[in-house]
């Protein structure tokens, strides 16, 4: 990933918000097309809400960029009477003669048409092109953590995880079918899990679960039972070490390249086994076996618990280290695919029922708070603009965001597309307009309403953002040898 500079970041995070206001625009193109092609009276079309701070009046229609960086619109007087949420400019106007049912309907339609025409031509383009896919292809249990409720249950290094809670699993780490998102958004007090062991064929094991303590204004931390992958062979090394003298392995003489056989007479495998036995050491000596050059030795280290400069009196203390950097093998691989745009669809489509069940879902650990909300949005587009290959993450991102725009507007809700659509059929129905006094409080109700969720959902994007006791790395020093 690169590492931006001042005029790189503004640059990216410009983009960002051209990204953000074409999928707004194209979605009110829709609108805006389908009304002149049913010919309502169309009063302005501005992207996002409050006052305009700019605006141009062309053929009567007052195109302009609101001040509150969210959402836009097309303001139809005919459709519903939206003139809180949008402000009125028709102050001396001419009443403007009823629009039927059918105009309302094409007319809200017309915007998640719109977007899931741009998620199709994303999607076609992402086709042709490919997308890269960084997985973790297997399934296979590498390393059990200590004292953990997978250890509990039974798992064993090797055991190859076939199902989860009845959902079958193909990769560790993917959206969809993986290993990490059943664990995730699994239900209940208990999870069930289906494995190959060998040697005793299939065995089920249920294992109880962990989510890490946060503070109040935190995002609430996802489920984990304490499993990690089996990862492919190779040696694990010591890639650089802390340039504080006062830490445990340059006392103890490691040195860069050094390569990591044993901690306390127990063969290593895996990086995540590798902290797992220094965080559960407790600050007691451990003997670490390595191969320098073509020698082998055995190294006392006692890890410690370094002091984080920035931390506040009610943190928790850091776990324990020994000041290394080590150098792995990689558990995952880039693959390209080329799904077609149904397939890229219907995996969104899943992803989106899976997110919406879970949060609905009184016995799931996932909730609003997990969702993202505008900034949380830009930070994922933000970062795949830092990444290799951005204009395919791109791509992705366009395919998901807006068919879950589309979906969303959908919903039979007041404000969005999809109550504009409820109350045209209930009016066609009743062969009667709804109260107009009446829909403007229930939609201005359900403004604030949506509003209070985005705003709820951003501020733990800001705190993940700022690393307010979740995000971030701790600027650590290690205590003296024998001091406190």
């Amino acid at each position: 990933m690169l590492d931006p500079g001042p005029l790189t970041t503004a640059l990216l995070i410009f983009l960002v918000i051209m990204i953000f206001n074409l999928i707004i625009f194209v979605h009110e193109l829709g609108h805006f097309w389908a009304a002149k092609w049913r010919g309502l009276k169309i009063d302005r079309f501005q992207i996002w809400f409050g006052k305009p701070i700019w605006s141009k009046t062309i053929n009567g229609v007052q195109y302009g960029l609101g001040w509150i960086p969210a959402g836009g619109f097309v303001a139809l007087p005919q459709m519903a009477p939206m003139e809180a949420i949008e402000g009125d400019n028709r102050e001396n106007a001419e009443p403007l003669p009823p629009i039927s049912p059918l105009d309302k309907i094409i007319v809200a339609f017309a915007g998640p048409f719109f977007s899931f025409l741009l998620a199709f031509v994303s999607a076609a383009i992402l086709w042709q092109i490919g997308k890269p896919v960084d997985v973790v292809p297997t399934t296979t249990v590498g390393w059990v953590k200590v004292g953990s409720p997978a250890e509990k249950a039974g798992f064993q290094r090797g055991d190859k995880i076939l199902e989860i809670d009845g959902n079958p699993v193909e990769t560790w780490n993917l959206p969809l079918d993986s290993v990490f998102m059943n664990v995730v958004t699994s239900r209940g007090d208990r999870i069930p899990f289906t494995v190959e062991r060998e040697g005793a064929g299939q065995v089920n094991l249920v294992s109880e679960f962990e989510i890490e303590k946060t503070s109040w204004w935190q995002r609430k931390k996802t489920r984990e039972v304490g499993l990690y992958p089996m990862a492919p062979e190779g040696e694990i090394s010591v890639q650089a070490l802390s340039e504080d003298s006062n830490a445990p392995a340059h006392r103890a003489g490691l040195e860069a390249g050094d390569v990591l056989l044993e901690i306390d007479g127990q063969e290593v495998f895996q990086f995540d086994q590798v902290l797992d036995l220094i965080e559960s050491s407790e600050g007691r000596e451990m003997a670490f076996k390595i191969r320098r050059d073509d020698r082998e030795m055995t190294l006392p280290i006692t890890p410690v618990q370094p002091v984080d400069k920035n931390a506040k009196p009610d943190d928790k203390p850091l776990g324990y280290k020994i000041g290394v950097i080590f150098d792995a093998p990689n558990l995952g691989h880039r693959e390209w695919r080329h799904p077609n745009p149904i397939q890229q669809s219907v995996d969104t489509l899943r992803t989106m029922w899976i997110t919406v069940t879970s949060v609905a879902s009184p016995k799931s650990s996932i909730g609003i708070q997990h969702l993202s909300g505008p900034v949380g949005i830009g930070k994922i587009q933000y970062f795949s603009l830092l990444m290799d290959h951005p204009f395919h993450r791109i791509l992705g991102f366009m395919v998901l965001i807006n068919i879950n725009l589309a979906l969303l507007n959908l919903l039979p809700f007041p404000v969005l597309d999809g109550g504009h659509i409820t109350i045209a059929t209930m009016e066609a129905i009743a062969r009667r307009p709804v109260n107009v006094k009446f829909l403007e409080v229930l939609q201005l109700g359900f403004v604030f309403l949506l509003f209070g969720i985005m705003i709820y959902v951003t501020s733990k994007d800001v705190v993940d953002d700022f690393g307010m006791g979740g995000g971030g790395s701790p600027d650590i020093s290690f205590p003296a040898p024998g001091g406190g």
